[in-house]
């Protein structure tokens, strides 16, 4: 096994975007790709390392920039004010989340029937938000992810399995959100799964988050329970 890593580059109208894939290049054929969406903070080390595991399980994994230029915060109030603008504006996230798609779906590697997407916090809101436009992917998995939905695909049947790995105690969605996302999962034929976590927050797979009076704590148990639960999915729907 040898990983190979490259960086890609794509493009949302003026905006430079610069994608990480990561591969194991002594397979022969083409391979499931999964795009990887990346926290409020912007594409980092986190979501290319989770790229790299990806490829050692056999897959291509796509760790997608969702601002551009690669870029990203150092502090809440700039992770925020980069994030602020795609919650504010749904159908741009969408658009941006389209379009790293289309991305990996052109990677020679690719098997391009076989597609999943994948985020964190931040990026689970828009891994579900591409699943809610009815994109042709195979499953959308969403870790400590925002359920709210965006108000513009009420009417859109979702064709991808669901995955939600959720902090049951986290504070930014709260048991009422899961509830409102159960009905609506099923409002749209979709082929959903919930899994939470026990006394568990916000961030629970990122070893650096240790802010509970935010609500946000990394859990090794929930870290390692979601990952196991991730690599059941990937083989299921692939």
């Amino acid at each position: 096994m040898a990983i190979q890593t490259r960086l890609i580059d794509y493009t949302d109208g003026d905006t430079h975007l610069e994608g990480y894939l990561a591969l194991d290049n002594s397979l022969d054929q083409p391979r499931p790709g999964v795009l990887i969406a990346h926290a409020f903070g912007g594409r980092s080390d986190f979501e290319c390392e989770k790229a790299r595991l990806l490829a050692q399980q056999g897959y291509v994994g796509f760790a997608m920039d969702m601002y551009g230029e690669g870029r990203g915060g150092d502090t809440f109030e700039e992770n925020s004010a980069l994030m602020q603008p795609f919650l504010d504006d749904r159908e741009k996230l969408q658009k941006r989340m389209t379009l790293a798609l289309s991305a990996l779906r052109q990677q020679p590697e690719v098997d391009d029937d076989n597609l999943a997407a994948m985020g964190f916090c931040f990026g689970g809101l828009c891994v579900l938000d591409l699943a809610r436009t009815g994109a042709d992917i195979r499953g959308a998995i969403s870790f400590h992810g925002l359920l709210t939905p965006p108000g513009n695909t009420a009417d859109t049947p979702i064709k991808a399995r669901i995955l939600a790995l959720h902090g049951y105690d986290d504070p930014m969605v709260p048991p009422q959100s899961l509830l409102d996302f159960a009905n609506e999962m099923t409002g749209a034929g979709a082929d959903w799964q919930v899994h939470a976590y026990g006394n568990t927050l916000h961030s629970f797979t990122n070893p650096e988050a240790n802010d509970p009076e935010l609500g946000a704590k990394y859990d090794a148990a929930a870290d390692r329970r979601s990952w196991t639960s991730l690599l059941n999915f990937l083989e299921e729907i692939f």
